[in-house]
């Protein structure tokens, strides 16, 4: 047997990183474009295609992210969860790993484990992309059931591919899901489309320490069941 050489794809998958500082040079819309339409060929059931992408630029970010900042400044403002994201109660392995990337990213950052303000300011970036110049949100009709989201996963993975095998990086960011309804208003979302998840769009800042480390991944015999059996007689 040859040896097996990564391609591309192998390449575009695992450079992905949520990177957390942008650069503010410009993407074409073409390019957005043509990223989307790739993403697009994810795989759906019933071949019900049901993702929705609103691109924010310019002017409407700007005051977008303005708005989301006077939010969170007023006092006792909660915002309105499209969904839960994560559990109520935590278990393993999933807090310890929650846990572990938080201390990675505060460290690559300098921010003490009690230096609360700036944890907050840091989480308050998410709310302006990172400093990224394109914004997107992944939206669905919420009618539609469990498959599909599970369709919107493979087609926002499709997305980040996309985006690497271009020279662009991205960050998916579920924060935005928690002031729903302050992006469904800026968006002018229809009352029966949901918003799954926000993502920032550019090309990454290599000077800047938050995107210097690598989030570790379990390896597949921590989440692989084989029950083939290779080399067995046919």
């Amino acid at each position: 047997m040859g040896r097996v050489v990564p391609n591309d794809v192998d390449a575009a998958i695992t450079g992905r990183r949520a990177v957390r500082a942008f650069l503010q040079d410009p993407v074409p819309l073409a390019l957005i474009q043509h990223i989307l339409a790739v993403a697009s060929r994810a795989p759906s059931g019933g071949n019900l295609q049901p993702w929705k992408v609103h691109v924010i630029t310019g002017g409407p970010k700007a005051r977008l992210e303005r708005t989301l900042a006077a939010a969170l400044a007023t006092p006792g403002y909660r915002g309105k969860p499209a969904y839960p994201y994560y559990p109520d109660r935590w278990f393993e392995p999933y807090d310890s790993r929650r846990r572990d990337i938080a201390r990675r990213l505060y460290a690559a950052l300098g921010i003490g484990r009690r230096d609360v303000i700036a944890m907050r300011r840091a989480e308050a970036r998410n709310l302006e992309f990172f400093g990224a110049p394109v914004g997107l949100f992944f939206c669905t009709d919420r009618r539609l059931e469990a498959g599909s989201w599970l369709d919107m996963g493979m087609f926002v993975g499709n997305v980040m591919t996309a985006a690497r095998g271009h020279g662009l990086d991205t960050c998916p960011q579920a924060s935005f899901i928690s002031h729903h309804d302050i992006v469904a208003r800026h968006l002018g979302l229809a009352e029966e489309e949901i918003m799954l998840c926000g993502m920032a769009l550019g090309y990454r800042d290599p000077d800047r320490p938050e995107n210097a480390f690598e989030s570790p991944r379990a390896p597949p015999s921590d989440f692989v069941t084989v029950h083939a059996g290779y080399g067995d007689a046919e």
